[in-house]
């Protein structure tokens, strides 16, 4: 039975794999401009176990830029803060204890 290890080692697989192709352009909303780090271009989400109250409910963004950020949460996303040297996908471990 895969482990909630497994699941995000797989999911920072799948995430970096976009490479280049998940990068954008600077966009247009109106009359603003929305910079390549505040879109999100891919999201993986990690769920379960459980259907209705999972007990893990957690993700990554890939932003425009290319940049990494983990999240905890479904409808309030609650970003996890990276410690020094260590990455969004790691920061996802060490708050799930993965």
């Amino acid at each position: 039975m895969p482990t909630l290890a497994d699941a995000i080692d797989l999911l920072e697989i799948e995430l970096r794999a976009l490479g280049p192709a998940a990068r954008r352009a600077p966009a247009k909303a109106f009359v603003r401009e929305i910079a390549p780090v505040a879109q999100v271009s891919a999201r993986g989400e990690l769920r379960g176990p459980g259907r209705l109250r999972p007990k893990v409910q957690a993700g990554a963004d890939v932003r425009g830029d290319g940049s990494f950020e983990a999240y905890r949460g479904k409808l309030q996303r609650q970003v996890i803060a990276q410690g020094r040297g260590e990455s969004a996908f790691d920061a996802l471990r060490r708050v799930l204890g993965a």
